[in-house]
């Protein structure tokens, strides 16, 4: 990774085929590969909503720009990044010029190009929504958003990516509340147990949540650079566009209420974040859960003859691990070299690779390389099904827990301002330190330090204690960090 980490990390991107960026600045090209392995993200992370009492509807792209003033807080905070259209056709120019917008065809009402879905969807809301019996409404969108960013990483921020986006109503504020917390803990389970990457739970400050919530709940991630990723959210929105919308419900009491609400999200930066905590000079590493391929076996041969021995003994295995839910290939190409094949497979993060060759054939083994540590060793191949089995399985763990060593290793716990800013230049990584609770102190903190509140964590102990910054009265520490 060397002292570049920036440009590492952009590099690894596009020579593993991920994504490469598209004619318009600040958007990209999700190649085939980068798309498979969101593909498998999103799979798993629909099951879990669907599992949870959730379904899946689509809401359009376009949003009359009346709607997004309805909320103050939420106009306010989405207005530097909307993307506006005011025309809707374009003409040839009569000085040669080529095309232009024609001056006729003006909208009568400017149009949002989706930055969130909350004011076009509470507006349809109001149309489905009359009794408690319509409650609780659980819907999610799978979708693409533009927000008009300056600075673009890919994956990690574009002016148009993809993401889902839940929005529910209840009828209490309580369910909302449980829903809100319930998805968070949907995101925890996904990022840790699939992605192998370990989170902090935690609620945002005030100055740091999402526009137009009550409170926003998050995860953060830690980076191999020191610095925190935001992995997912969740709001309780209270009745905030419920009255913004008017939408209201009849309650068993037989009286009108507002509904309470809820919205939730996580994005294609997942993928940054994968790429980020695991993977290293030689490549991605992927976490056998969410790779296309687990096992990649690449035959060793001088002719066809040991070529077609080879693929018959290949697809025996094949089909024994299939047999098992591992996904599994066979690279059986001729126009490549197996040393050009091992190199390939280890820069895309293949978690096992298996070698055969005719020697091989005759003393029934085969080698198995490892992509987490770099590892090699020959293995029999009796029972190799579950041999390999149990390795992705060790696999998955070993890479969750050396990001929960880093991570836990790069947590520190500081008292002075001196010491916070020591740490953030030498070390990096979480600072567990006092605030005030001021927004004043957060933003000071924020422009001397470029370091950021990321959570109050909420399994975090009550604490006296005096403030890092202005050494007023705390109660509880909270997590700084850099952040992506």
């Amino acid at each position: 990774m060397g002292d570049d980490y920036s440009q590492w990390y952009n590099e690894l991107v596009k020579k593993a085929d991920l994504a490469e960026n598209s004619p318009v600045r600040g958007c990209m090209i999700i190649k085939p590969y980068g798309f498979s392995i969101w593909e498998k993200m999103q799979s798993v992370i629909d099951k879990m909503f669907k599992e949870t009492g959730h379904t899946n509807a689509y809401f359009p792209l376009f949003i009359p720009k009346s709607y997004l003033s309805q909320e103050a807080d939420h106009v306010e905070g989405f207005a530097k990044e909307c993307a506006v259209v005011t025309h809707y056709r374009l003409k040839n120019d009569e000085g040669g010029l080529g095309l232009i917008v024609d001056p006729e065809a003006k909208l009568e009402e400017e149009l949002i190009v989706r930055p969130t879905s909350e004011t076009v969807i509470w507006s349809t809301y109001k149309n489905w929504i009359q009794s408690y019996r319509d409650l609780p409404l659980l819907i999610n969108q799978w979708a693409n958003v533009v927000r008009w960013e300056m600075r673009t990483r890919l994956f990690l921020r574009t002016t148009e990516f993809l993401w889902q986006e839940g929005h529910t109503a209840h009828a209490t504020e309580q369910e909302a509340v449980e829903e809100a917390t319930r998805m968070l803990d949907v995101y925890t389970d996904f990022v840790e147990n699939y992605m192998a990457v370990p989170v902090i739970k935690g609620v945002k400050t005030e100055s740091e949540k999402f526009a137009g919530a009550v409170d926003t709940y998050c995860i953060e991630a830690l980076m191999q650079d020191g610095k925190a990723l935001q992995a997912g959210t969740s709001h309780f929105l209270g009745q905030n566009f419920a009255r913004a919308f008017d939408v209201k419900f009849s309650n068993q009491a037989g009286k009108l209420d507002f509904v309470w609400g809820t919205s939730w999200g996580v994005t294609t930066r997942l993928m940054g974040a994968l790429i980020m905590v695991h993977s290293d000079d030689n490549g991605l590493v992927l976490p056998p859960k969410l790779a296309p391929d687990q096992v990649i076996i690449v035959p060793i041969f001088k002719n066809d003859d040991q070529l077609n021995a080879l693929r018959e003994k290949a697809n025996q295995i094949i089909t024994k691990l299939r047999g098992k839910g591992i996904t599994v290939r066979l690279d059986d190409r001729t126009t490549h070299k197996p040393g050009w094949k091992f190199a390939a497979y280890e820069l895309k993060g293949v978690p096992v690779r298996v070698a055969i060759g005719p020697r091989d054939l005759e003393n029934n083994t085969v080698e198995i390389a490892r992509r987490d540590n770099l590892s090699k060793e020959v293995v029999s191949m009796d029972a190799l099904e579950e041999y390999i089995e149990k390795l992705l399985i060790d696999i998955q763990k070993s890479l969750f827990e050396k990001a929960r060593l880093f991570r836990d290793e790069h947590i520190t716990k500081v008292d002075t301002y001196e010491d916070f800013k020591e740490v953030l230049e030498q070390k990096g990584g979480f600072i567990y330190a006092h605030w005030d609770g001021n927004a004043m102190t957060e933003q000071k903190i924020k422009e001397e330090t470029k370091a950021t509140i990321r959570c109050i964590p909420l399994d975090g102990e009550l604490e006296e204690g005096k403030c890092v910054y202005s050494g007023n009265a705390s109660k509880q520490r909270v997590y700084f960090a850099r952040e992506y």
